[in-house]
């Protein structure tokens, strides 16, 4: 399990972290570099830094379970179970595709193999040979193809775009298994990100998940990174997706959160502005995440992961009690963006909730007075 929170790290929303890792450089070393000294975040009932599970972005035992069970047995077995039991058009079954792949992934990256012994990661190929028609192992390894292609080679690259190719042919034969199954063609998001597809070719990947899933936030992230590297530094047409997706929201959706994503993604070209946290944009885009996330059911799979970003800029904004409160509801989860991008997550987490923790009682507030 020590390696699950590495690829949560690198992977997870199948929106591949890549390109942020890239672009929040800028951003990253301006974080500020120590915890307050007046406040101690203990007294709030927070977990203590070492106490931070830096796995996942919010809790799901079973795939914990279920990858412990995998990669200590080498059967994949209970992973097929799993993925077949979980909702196809959820997030969660996209989550889980993720880690399963990426444990695959790292396994292989750890154990390449050689004459005495096998690759790791063989539970997927056994899984693809003894069930070539399961759509979920499919999946897997599609997503597998992915993530070893932005893993182990440089985009441009021969070797990249052939990696990429074999990776679109798998998602073929995924939809093909699962013609209802929107993560084939979400996977796809990534690859037509890598083989930087025509846009026409882009968008009718795009209307066969809208098809399938059409509030999918784990899809609208994943294109949200085309618009951006597709046309480098358009800040405009990736925008104009977000709130595109923002307004056409259904009720109790994430994708009221868009815009903040969007906003995310070019802090860098926009973060020596002075005052750019408290400036109208960002403040509209906060406060349609703080819809979002009041208006969501408690157990949605992406639910974490919009808490976790409104903390980064809620804190950057000094809005001390509506971090505190997304703080509370965080816990002690911390695999998600930004902290993921920071070589310490559960250390970065910790900055900022001391932050939050310290402006909250500069400012008259308390244990006594944080609601719970």
């Amino acid at each position: 399990m020590e390696i699950l929170w590495v690829l949560v790290a690198l992977l997870m929303i199948g929106f591949v972290l890549v390109p942020f890792m890239r672009r929040r450089r800028g951003m990253i070393e301006q974080v500020p570099p120590g915890h307050p000294d007046a406040a101690d975040p203990a007294n709030y009932g927070f977990a203590l830094q070492e106490e931070l599970d830096i796995r996942m972005p919010g809790p799901d035992k079973d795939l914990l379970d279920v990858l412990d069970l995998v990669q200590r047995t080498q059967d994949y077995r209970a992973a097929s179970q799993l993925l077949a039991g979980t909702e196809a058009e959820g997030e969660r079954r996209w989550q889980r595709v993720q880690a399963f792949a990426g444990a695959a992934a790292l396994e292989l990256q750890q154990r390449p193999g050689g004459v005495s012994e096998p690759p790791g990661g063989q539970w997927l190929r056994v899984w693809r040979t003894e069930q070539p028609k399961d759509a979920g192992g499919a999946a897997v390894h599609a997503e597998f193809l992915v993530q070893q292609a932005w893993r182990t080679a440089t985009p441009g690259t021969d070797e990249f775009r052939i990696i990429m190719e074999e990776a679109r042919s798998a998602c073929g034969e995924a939809a093909l298994l699962a013609p209802g199954d929107p993560i084939p063609y979400i996977i796809e998001l990534s690859v037509a990100r890598g083989l930087a597809y025509p846009r026409p070719e882009f968008e009718q990947v795009w209307l066969k998940i809208l098809d399938r899933a059409p509030a999918h936030m784990g899809a609208h992230l994943a294109a949200l990174h085309y618009w951006c590297e597709k046309w480098h530094g358009s800040r405009q047409l990736a925008n104009e997706f977000a709130e595109a997706a923002a307004a056409r929201a259904p009720q109790g959706s994430l994708l009221a959160a868009m815009p903040l994503f969007a906003v995310f993604e070019h802090l860098p070209e926009v973060n020596l502005v002075s005052g750019f946290y408290q400036s109208e944009v960002v403040t509209k885009a906060i406060h349609g995440a703080l819809f979002a996330v009041h208006a969501a059911r408690p157990d949605d799979p992406m639910l974490a992961h919009v808490r976790h970003l409104l903390v980064f800029f809620l804190v950057r904004g000094e809005r001390w009690a509506e971090a505190m409160d997304q703080l509370i509801h965080v816990g002690g989860h911390v695999g998600a963006l930004p902290w993921t991008l920071f070589a310490d997550p559960a250390a970065e987490f910790a900055v900022y909730r001391a932050l939050a923790v310290a402006g909250y009682e500069a400012n008259g507030g308390s244990p006594a007075t944080l609601p719970h």
